[in-house]
């Protein structure tokens, strides 16, 4: 078999694997008839590709590690090793976790189109800095001496500044779609959040690697960048915060503003009353746990695989050659799944829906910490993965905007997924520290302490706390359900 077409096989799994949900996805009859539902098709599925190809251009610095970590630095080390990478990751995943304190008022009053609009132009024109500087320090342009010296403060810099724009996607794409989705469909949304999601973290890891392998280091980042100022324009010209604006009429989504009609509280007032919130928290502290937990995974399980490849030989197994396509899929069924049973059986409660996937997430991590050493540990984390996003799409997604509802849905969203990224950020700081370091052999290959699988012990053991303490706090949840008129209140 000629190797395009192995090579496209993913391809066509993962298109078949989305056809088939988005035929069979469930759906709640509220009454919105033909013409309203095609055009909330065309509002969101833009948005939704642009939040896709915002986490391409995000995830990109793992894939910049493959080749920036054998490529020596000044002092004989690599450019980006372990702990260069959690440095930088650490600082992005910090900025954006606390941007939600600017970009979540911003958002409420600008509405979620402009939002978007700001993110994707300023994470395009970040992506196509990190570009060039990568592109000046493979082909030693005029400034790659000054580069290697300063890698790990520029790309901090730029990683902090790329992560900063893209705070304002999940802010944005929740904002919009509040006014078009009836409380009793987010489950459903939750469910095409969670695709979205995966979409974009196949673009990234898959796809990235193959432009990474077939194009250069530079393009990891310039085409993300291309693909985002594209759905700029569409964004620009298709999309709409409100059905009025879409030349349809608006309707009661039975969420917690949905009968206080067009006043608007002050941005101090509603952080207050969220952060007062006993729900609005609860959710955060899970969703904190669920940022270090899916990071934990996403970000780690490729290094591992081949920093340990002399050992274990993953490196070439099926999971790790198709890690973007797995997650992918195990993402969409995990949030199909979750936004299923969370509408059906639970009468949109999200929290027994959270309390079941962290179940899973925490048996595991307990499993994986004895068997990581082993080929099992590709499959179990693919499983830990579809759980964990799962979680994601229907708290982050969803439950956002159930209680904090559309006219605060920035700023609630804001608050829960920058809990998420703090969460991100610990993980950061702590696997920068417990991690095995990165060291390179005098022909430049990959040796030291990260090649022994031993010395990796500690990834899996740290994911079992926070999945314990995300369990207790979602089955917490377990009776939360929104009541109109209830902005953010007790």
């Amino acid at each position: 078999m000629p190797q395009w077409i192995r090579e496209f096989i993913p391809v066509l799994i993962l298109l078949a694997v989305v056809g088939f949900v988005f035929w069979r996805l469930p759906s709640i009859d509220v009454g919105h008839d033909k013409r309203y539902l095609r055009r909330r098709v065309m509002n969101w599925l833009p948005l939704g590709l642009t939040y896709a190809f915002l986490y391409m251009g995000r995830y990109n610095l793992k894939v910049s590690q493959y080749a920036f970590e054998e490529m020596a630095g000044p002092g004989g080390g690599p450019l980006m090793g372990n702990d260069g990478f959690s440095l930088i990751f650490m600082v992005g995943t910090i900025v954006y976790g606390f941007s939600f304190i600017i970009n979540g008022p911003l958002t409420d009053r600008l509405g979620g189109r402009v939002a978007m609009l700001i993110g994707t132009g300023g994470a395009t024109v970040v992506n196509i800095l990190m570009g060039l500087a990568a592109l000046s320090l493979v082909n030693h342009g005029p400034l790659s001496d000054m580069l290697a010296r300063q890698f790990l403060p520029v790309f901090s810099v730029l990683y902090a500044a790329n992560m900063y724009f893209q705070s304002f996607g999940a802010v944005a794409i929740v904002k919009v779609n509040a006014p078009w989705f009836h409380v009793r469909e987010r489950g459903v949304f939750g469910a095409i959040f969670g695709i979205l999601i995966s979409l974009g973290i196949y673009f990234a890891f898959d796809i990235g690697n193959l432009v990474l392998s077939g194009m250069g280091l530079s393009w990891v980042f310039l085409m993300p960048a291309v693909l985002l100022g594209a759905f700029w324009v569409v964004d620009w010209l298709v999309v709409r915060d409100t059905p009025a604006q879409a030349g349809l009429a608006d309707f009661n989504t039975g969420d917690a503003t949905s009968d206080e009609g067009e006043t608007r509280m002050a941005a101090i007032a509603v952080f207050k009353k969220m952060l007062t919130n006993p729900i609005i928290m609860t959710i955060s502290v899970v969703e904190f746990c669920s940022g270090f937990l899916r990071q934990a995974i996403m970000q780690w399980y490729g290094s591992f695989a081949k920093q340990t490849n002399a050992a274990l030989g993953l490196k070439s197994s099926f999971v790790n050659e198709n890690w973007g396509l797995l997650l992918c899929i195990a993402g969409i069924l995990g949030g199909v799944v979750a936004g299923f049973i969370s509408d059906h059986v639970f009468q949109s409660r999200r929290g027994p829906v959270a309390g079941f996937l962290y179940a899973v997430m925490l048996a595991g991590a307990v499993l994986m910490t004895f068997t990581y050493a082993t080929p099992i540990v590709g499959w179990l984390v693919v499983v830990m993965s579809m759980a964990v996003i799962g979680v994601h799409g229907m708290l982050s997604g969803t439950a956002s905007m159930d209680f904090g509802g559309a006219k605060n849905a920035g700023i609630a969203v804001g608050i829960i997924d920058g809990f998420v990224y703090l969460g991100t950020g610990f993980m950061s700081l702590l696997y920068a520290w417990i991690l095995p370091k990165v060291e390179l052999d005098a022909a430049g290959k990959i040796a030291g302490p990260a090649t022994d699988p031993a010395n990796w012990r500690a990834w899996p053991m740290s994911m079992i706390p926070m999945a314990a303490i995300g369990l207790f706090l979602a089955l917490r949840l377990w009776n939360a359900k929104p009541k109109p008129g209830a902005s953010a209140g007790h």
